[in-house]
């Protein structure tokens, strides 16, 4: 592995860490929705919605969920400096750093061995955030900076420079992460033909010359007419003698429909190549869609009204779990804003948890979500994973802090802890997982099969 000079990234107040208390999640089953009966085998019920603060809801996993989530993809205020209506995306560029410092932390740990992030960013601060990650996560763990067309017009109306992209920077957990293949749209397949009906089926041609000159395959051989053809001079064939005649035994050269084309050409068989295709960095619009397919996405599901200044499209984050996720794996969200990832990890048959501390959890996520989870979310991706509804979630709180100031100034356990929330909480503080038994009144919590807790 290459060795990287560790670079850091330097800001007032980087030094300042927060302390975390490890927090109690409270489900508030009136806030909860399933479908109304199971659509398919398939259906996902255990997805997670979580209302609060995202740093303490993100401590709040750590217990029960480092290591095991496949993927986190996060669209985080840019900082631009505008005013939105549902987050404060104008603070301080040292205090930016230190926000999104401190959740990246947490998410790492949150990471399976084999799980990635993807980062939604623009240039204001994209390239602040990759030395940021690079310090955090390790260079060598850099994945990818997929450039995204955000916008599907020119922009004519800017005084200086259109900006029409977004950044999403990827890393990967370990060298155990690889991105799956995307599958072949219909353009991509209808490149393969079959001119000579080979029974092995579609194949597309493919250059047998390299532009570079090879003593070794350097060589004549004869088309199917009989003449002697040679690599253009300066160059040479991509197959040595031995193979090129083993490519002519398997009918795997193609001298044109008549036989007497002036260079050959190399079959490959649709049949055998890989499952997919390799990704890019360059996601255009028609691939990943625009904030204009997104606003039109929020207009369908919020009658007819903007409900977000800069929505992603479900198409965006389609692309993002075909790469870094399977069926059943769980995809993890902090800032859930209107609530397209979890729409869309819903649709794809996808394990999600949610955050968000705003008003429009209520007032869009939770009614977006059940759209979706009834079969009546129609747009978006919905056509493309033939999605007809089903599955549901568990909506979550944060319990308030355990201590608390009395009116003397002295700390004591909050009269909001009964006694059970009080042993639930302290399990969490010391590590043990919260398993009340039904037999032995006094063993709340375990750590190993000799180890409990007792909390009175």
């Amino acid at each position: 592995m290459t060795k990287h000079p560790k670079l850091e990234l330097t800001w007032i107040g980087k030094e300042n860490r927060p302390r975390l208390e490890p927090r109690v999640l409270l489900e508030d089953p009136a806030k909860s929705y399933y479908a109304k009966q199971r659509v398919t085998d398939n259906d996902i019920f255990d997805n997670r919605l979580i209302f609060g603060d995202n740093l303490l809801a993100l401590k709040a996993l750590e217990q029960e969920f480092a290591g095991k989530i496949k993927c986190v993809v996060i669209d985080p205020p840019y900082n631009t400096g505008s005013a939105f209506e549902h987050y404060d995306d104008g603070v301080e560029h040292s205090l930016w750093l230190s926000l999104i410092r401190d959740r990246l932390d947490l998410f790492w740990r949150l990471l399976a061995e084999n799980g990635s992030i993807w980062i939604m960013i623009d240039d204001n601060e994209a390239h602040y955030l990759k030395v940021l990650c690079d310090e955090l996560f390790g260079r060598a763990n850099f994945v990818a900076n997929i450039v995204w067309q955000s916008k599907d017009t020119p922009g004519n109306n800017s005084a200086e420079i259109a900006e029409t992209h977004n950044h999403i920077i990827a890393y990967r957990r370990s060298e155990l992460f690889r991105p799956n293949l995307l599958a072949r749209n219909e353009k991509q397949i209808a490149t393969y033909k079959n001119p000579d009906d080979d029974p092995r089926g579609p194949w597309l041609a493919t250059p047998l010359t390299r532009v570079e000159h090879r003593e070794r395959d350097y060589y004549a051989i004869k088309n199917l007419a009989g003449k002697k053809v040679w690599p253009p001079k300066g160059s040479s064939w991509r197959r040595p003698p031995a193979t090129m005649q083993e490519l002519e035994k398997d009918r795997r050269i193609w001298w044109g429909k008549n036989g007497d084309a002036e260079f050959p050409m190399e079959k490959k068989f649709l049949s055998e190549v890989k499952a997919g295709v390799v990704n890019q960095t360059w996601w255009p619009y028609e691939f990943a869609g625009s904030t204009r397919n997104a606003s039109a996405e929020m207009k369908g599901l919020f009658e007819g009204t903007k409900a977000f200044e800069t929505p992603k499209p479900e198409r965006l984050l389609q692309r993002i779990l075909d790469l870094a996720s399977v069926n059943g794996d769980w995809i993890l969200d902090s800032f859930a804003g209107s609530g397209t990832a979890g729409a869309v990890a819903q649709k794809m048959g996808r394990r999600w948890i949610m955050v968000e501390l705003g008003d429009h959890c209520h007032t869009h996520i939770i009614p977006r979500l059940k759209k979706v989870i009834d079969g009546e979310d129609q747009g978006g991706i919905s056509n493309a994973v033939n999605w007809i509804g089903g599955g549901g979630f568990r909506y979550y709180r944060l319990a308030p802090s355990l201590l608390k100031k009395d009116k003397w100034g002295n700390w004591v356990i909050s009269k909001d802890y009964n006694a059970t929330l009080l042993a639930e909480a302290l399990c969490k503080l010391e590590g043990f997982r919260y398993e009340p038994s039904e037999s032995v009144y006094w063993q709340q919590g375990r750590s190993t099969e000799r180890d409990f807790l007792y909390v009175t």
